[in-house]
């Protein structure tokens, strides 16, 4: 039986997030977005072997359409990667992306492989939330029990609110708060080692004379946050889930576009190829809630990564708790009592957004880069997950 080994984190990289429909990649199909990052997590490792790459898991929420037909395999071949280099595209929604993590970093661990590639990717521009034709079982209805499984995110996150009693004003100041924290960020310059920039092109027609204009930029920041975001502001939004209720389009996630990628080693192969380890994966955890009140996933996710790792709360240093709403933000970290400084430092999905399956990977890269950059030690990924699940995920900076 093959030695238990640890799994190291060479490469983490993210493509900036675009808002859906109206933002820069509105026109850039997620296979090949997910190819480009990609091509910038190799060039991260210049002296890897690209044969040498076991498998590419990759996590995608809405796997159809433009991101159907095992994406990752697609990506891969669109890369230029040997065709020896494999391809699995997973679905576990919002934690997509983290489990591509996990699951790659297991196949490491267990001896099954020397590298690995875990990723994530979604265009929710081009591929509606639900997908393109959505068909639930009418059994869920059958009992009540089973119904919230049928439930809109949005709907979920007004029962939060209610049950765990986050009012609409703690819901907006958080909103405002993340806005203020990517917004600092950004003019920082914190998301500079976690971002490649990419190039996307603009088409736009001339009806005077019938030609199509092309107009090529790099974009190399997220392009949700809002300077202009305020209390004020915030508060005249309308409800949009409940006709009483708190949770809006304001203190909810942004819909959105983009992706992540990480290479994972083992300590043989970074020792073969002369590679820089990063981060150590440590712990990852999900955990099954109510669907009805699925924002509380991370309640039970956190404590259970804490256990597997041997570690305390307090021994976290830098939280990414994916903002899918500040209702259920708020339930998670006044429930468990984190510490507010340490969640979500550099702003969450409520500003920069959150395209669902790559979130897991985009935030991954957040933590990787954020524990090397403030010199801390460990870090945690944690989300709630639509029908009912929580996950989490740590690391270590080395």
């Amino acid at each position: 039986m093959k030695q238990i080994q640890d799994a190291y984190i060479v490469a983490a990289t993210r493509t900036p997030i675009g808002r859906s429909h109206k933002g820069f990649f509105r026109n850039y199909r997620p296979d090949d977005l997910l190819a480009q990052t990609l091509k910038n997590a190799l060039a991260q490792v210049p002296g890897l072997d690209p044969a040498s790459i076991e498998d590419i898991i990759c996590g995608c929420a809405i796997p159809e359409a433009q991101q159907g037909l095992n994406v990752a395999r697609i990506a891969a071949v669109l890369a230029g990667l040997p065709t020896s280099v494999g391809g699995i595209t997973v679905n576990r929604f919002c934690a997509s992306g983290l489990s591509a993590v996990q699951m790659a970093a297991d196949r490491i661990r267990v001896g099954e492989a020397d590298v690995m590639i875990a990723a994530g990717v979604e265009s929710m521009s081009m591929v509606p939330m639900m997908g393109n034709a959505p068909s639930l079982s009418p059994s869920i209805f059958a009992r009540d029990g089973d119904v919230g499984i049928a439930y809109g995110m949005g709907l979920t996150a007004e029962k939060v609110a209610q049950q765990w009693k986050v009012s609409r004003e703690a819901q907006d100041a958080f909103a405002l708060a993340s806005h203020q924290k990517a917004l600092a960020a950004q003019a920082a310059g914190a998301f500079a080692d976690e971002i490649t920039p990419i190039e996307v092109t603009d088409r736009a027609l001339n009806l005077a004379t019938g030609e199509i204009a092309l107009n090529t930029r790099m974009v190399s920041l997220d392009e949700g946050a809002r300077p202009d975001t305020s209390l004020e502001g915030l508060a005249k939004l309308r409800t949009v889930f409940a006709a009483r209720g708190s949770v809006t389009a304001g203190n909810s996630s942004q819909t959105s576009d983009g992706a992540g990628a990480l290479i994972l080693a083992s300590e043989s192969a970074i020792q073969r190829y002369g590679l820089t380890p990063l981060a150590r994966f440590v712990s990852f955890a999900s955990k099954g809630v109510p669907p009805a009140i699925m924002g509380i996933g991370p309640i039970e996710a956190i404590p259970a990564a804490l256990r597997y790792a041997g570690l305390r709360q307090q021994d976290i240093d830098w939280y990414e708790l994916n903002e899918a709403f500040a209702a259920q933000s708020l339930a998670v970290i006044n429930t468990l009592g984190l510490d507010p400084s340490k969640v979500n430092p550099m702003g969450g999905a409520i500003a920069l957004g959150h395209p669902l399956g790559a979130t897991g990977a985009i935030r991954a890269a957040t933590v990787v880069h954020a524990l090397r950059r403030n010199k801390l030690k460990y870090g945690m990924v944690t989300m709630c997950v639509g029908m009912g699940q929580g996950a989490a995920g740590i690391f270590e900076s080395v």
